[in-house]
């Protein structure tokens, strides 16, 4: 099915929202993958600390974000490539918990994205003991994929969606939402305390 959207995911340095080091984005038109884009992202100084437990999940150091530029710095560029597209996230409440927070931490204006959850989808359309990333890309028949790399963590969100537009016949990404009774979401600031 012709679905368009753009499919993302987040890396943190720590359980902060806002520690975000590393983001990948696919964008997708009719279904698949025409553009893929993926960097390292410095976190906030109040939230720079990369915890081991973290570090062991996905291989990210603070040393190797040292020279990437800050959430402010790369924001602009990360709005552009969602553009008007609806995000896609799997587990879209960590990884738009991300923008907000990270927007709230460093006093940048939060994008006013439209978001689904591909998890809930994966819920809507898959019957498989479990909704992780690895298990619904499986079921999407996305093979296997170096899980917690923000750019692979994407493109196995990105099929899960597309396969389950074709299994749903749904046209596009608002019409998936509603035949799976889903909601397309809308990113909102965090009020900020002055």
């Amino acid at each position: 099915m012709p679905v368009d959207f753009t499919a993302i995911d987040f890396e943190t340095a720590n359980s902060h929202p806002s520690s975000a080091c590393a983001v990948g984005m696919v964008r997708v038109r009719e279904g698949r993958v025409v553009d893929r884009v993926e960097w390292l992202i410095r976190p906030p100084e109040a939230h720079a600390a990369f915890l081991p437990f973290n570090i062991k999940i996905h291989g990210i150091t603070a040393e190797m974000v040292s020279e990437a530029r800050d959430w402010a710095g790369q924001l602009a560029e990360l709005r552009d490539f969602i553009g008007d597209d609806v995000a896609v996230a799997h587990n879209a409440s960590f990884d738009m918990g991300v923008i907000r927070a990270a927007c709230a931490e460093t006093i940048t204006p939060t994008p006013r994205l439209r978001y689904l959850c591909s998890v809930q989808v994966s819920r809507k359309t898959y019957e498989i003991p479990s909704h992780r990333l690895p298990l619904a890309a499986e079921a999407a028949g996305f093979g296997e994929f170096a899980h917690h790399d923000a750019l692979a963590d994407a493109e196995a969100c990105a099929a899960i969606i597309s396969d389950a537009a074709r299994r749903h016949e749904a046209g596009d990404v608002a019409a998936l939402a509603k035949k799976t009774g889903l909601r397309i979401q809308q990113l909102k600031a965090i009020p900020l305390k002055l």
